[in-house]
Formats: C-alpha cells, structure tokens, sequence
C-alpha cells in the first residue's frame, strides 16, 4: 500500500492571524530536531533493538545510494534517527468544496501554496476540520508517518516508520530527496508525481542493483487495480462537477458514485483478491471529495515522467535538467506535461542553435518544449 509523506510549511510569519499556528509548527519541529541522533549512533548502541539496527543499517545504504545513483542532494537528510513517541509526526487537513475536486489550499512563504494543512496538534487538526466543515466543504483528516522540510533542516527517519518494509523506507528517502532536489511552489501535483517517479524508478534501480527480488506482483497489481478505481472514480466526479445539473442532483450523484467505489472495490476483493482486504480501513471511513485529493496529487502525472526519463535515456542528470525547465513553465504549460502521458518512440533534434563555439547544442524533446541537454542547464545541489 502507498505510504504518503508531505511538506512542512516551517518558515514563520509574525501576521496575529496566524501567529498562534506557526507558533505551534515551530514548537513541533523544534521538538523532532530535538530527539535526532545520528543513525550511526543508534546501530552501534548495544540497548538498540536488534531489528531496528538492521532497518538503519539498511537506511544508512539506501541514503548513500541515493545520492550515488540517483544523484540526489548530498547532505544530512535521513543520516539521523529520532524517537518521537507517537504513531504519526503530524497530522494532516485536507478540504474541498462539496461539489468540486480543486483542494482548498493553504499558502506558505517557502512551500508555495498546497492542498493541505499540517498540525503537531492533534487538537488544532481536528478543530480546523470542523470549521472547514461548517463552511459546507468535504474534509478528511490523515495521519502523516513522514514529511519533507525542503532540506531548510536535516529531516531525521522517524520511529513511526520502525515497523515499515525496507522498499518503503527506501522509496520515503527517495521520495523526500526528490523533494530537495526541485520543488515548485504552488504546484503540487507537479512535485508530487515527480518525487514518486523518483521514488519508483529509484526502487526499481535499488532492488537490481541489490539484486533484491522484485517486489510481489500479486501485491503490486492490487494496488495497481486500487488506485485506479479510485482515480476513475475522481474522473466521473470530475465530469458531474462540469456539467449543467442543478446541484441537488449532483449532489445525490455523487453520494451514488461514491457507493459505486465503494461496490467495485467489494467485488474484486471478494473475486480476483481472494478476500485479501488490503484497503477494508481506507474504506471504513467516509467517503468524500478530499478523501480522494492525495491519489489524483501522486499518481496521474508519474507516467509522463517515466516517458521523461526514457527520453532523457534513463539519465538522472539530463532527467533533473528537463524537470527543472519544464518546471519553469508556466502552471498551463506543467499541466499539459502531467496529462500527455504519449510516449515517443523517436527523438527529434532541433534547429542548430548558434553560440560563440558554433557548436551544435543538443536537446532532448519534451512534449513540445526544446530542453537543452545536459551541460547547458545547471542542476542544484545543497
């Protein structure tokens, strides 16, 4: 099953308004920094768990890799432990209106604006929910094992991941390095599908090197056959949000869509699944429009930077440099890149372009854009 991980808006404003949240953001980091300590101190402590000093140890190989391979940022980041002592780090808001699928977002002056809001407190969570509530939009509350800080601080491995797989630890180093590595504000859906390519293809290049099994495709295609009912189910909600019906009725159709979800997911699980209720407690809980947010934020845009990255001929610095132009696009122009997901099967080269050499400069196509290759676009590294 997915494991998600967001963003920390921890730069601080001194507006009254919001003065008391960041206040309580600040005391909640504080508090995570606080309980760091260097993993290679936890392994080589004699009071550590077995079990846990493998995982580390594990972690430990998975960082390097990342910055070896993947060519990721090289700092601090997930080279520290901390013991936080409570199932999730946050806890997350999200909000839609009740007959849209567009997040109500929440602005920061470094993360840009995303679709949601974080909370140390769980009693501050619960109380922004009711208020979102009140204001007629749909509202889900979710539990955050793991989140990114950009790389403003040296984000640590956190206890509440001590009982997750090493694919998932590794994908979660993977997935927050990305993060690190280009980030556009106000663009979720942008960076989101980028670090999960970078978390996937980053797995995919961990298990051969490891010479690590693949992962179980049984499994594999249960989340496959899941994501996808829950994405078509985003795409019908869509187009009843769209259409000219009097909201009454699209209200009563959305309830009927949402227990069609609900219909289907019972009968592969009970057929083609065997009984094997993977997402029985995803299910157990209401069903609404923000519920869905995080699927649509992660999944839709992954396959056109999987056809990025083979155009980039599986090159992660020649990938990194189209990302960031892409990225610099307008958010029309990043949109049509997340929803083209053609592949190419042939590159084009482009008109020579003069310089003081009269060398020819190489470019890689991206759906429409001319990206200079590698060389001509500096890649970030902290």
């Amino acid at each position: 099953m997915r494991r998600f991980a967001w963003l920390a808006p921890l730069l601080f404003s001194t507006g009254c308004s919001t003065l008391g949240y960041y206040s309580h953001l600040a005391a909640g980091e504080m508090a995570v920094l606080h309980a760091r300590r260097p993993i290679t101190q936890v392994v080589a402590d004699p009071h550590t768990d077995p079990r846990l000093r493998t995982r580390l140890q594990m972690a430990l190989r998975a960082r390097a890799f990342a910055s070896d391979v993947l060519m990721l940022p090289r700092n601090r980041s997930y080279t520290t432990y901390a013991d936080i002592h409570r199932p999730f780090v946050m806890l997350d808001v999200f909000a839609t209106p009740a007959l849209s699928l567009q997040p109500v977002e929440r602005c920061f002056p470094i993360s840009g604006c995303v679709a949601y809001q974080g909370f140390y407190d769980p009693q501050r969570a619960h109380a922004e929910a009711r208020k979102l509530e009140q204001a007629g939009n749909d509202v889900w509350i979710e539990g955050v094992p793991a989140y990114s800080t950009l790389g403003h601080f040296a984000d640590p491995l956190l206890s509440t991941m001590d009982d997750w797989s090493d694919d998932d630890i590794a994908g979660t180093i993977f997935h927050e390095l990305a993060h690190q590595q280009f980030y556009v504000e106000d663009d979720t859906a942008f960076n989101e599908s980028f670090a999960t390519f970078v978390q996937e293809q980053g797995l995919r290049q961990w298990h051969a090197v490891n010479h690590l099994p693949p992962s179980d495709p049984v499994a594999d295609r249960r989340d496959d056959q899941f994501t996808g009912l829950v994405l078509a189910t985003r795409a019908r909600l869509e187009k009843l949000y769209a259409s000219e019906l009097p909201d009454a009725v699209k209200l009563q159709r959305k309830q009927a869509e949402f227990g069609r979800l609900r219909a289907e997911y019972e009968h592969v699980r009970d057929t083609e699944w065997h009984g094997h209720g993977d997402y029985d407690a995803w299910f157990a809980t209401p069903l609404n429009n923000a519920k869905l947010l995080p699927f649509g934020l992660y999944d839709q845009g992954v396959p056109a930077f999987a056809a990025l990255f083979r155009r980039c001929g599986d090159d992660w610095t020649k990938f990194y440099a189209a990302v960031r132009a892409i990225g610099k696009q307008s958010p029309q122009l990043r949109a049509a890149f997340l929803s083209d997901t053609k592949d190419e099967a042939s590159t084009r080269r482009a008109p020579a372009a003069a310089s003081s050499s009269s060398a020819e400069q190489r470019v890689v196509p991206v759906q429409g854009f001319v990206i200079p290759a590698q060389g001509s676009l500096p890649i970030a590294r902290r």
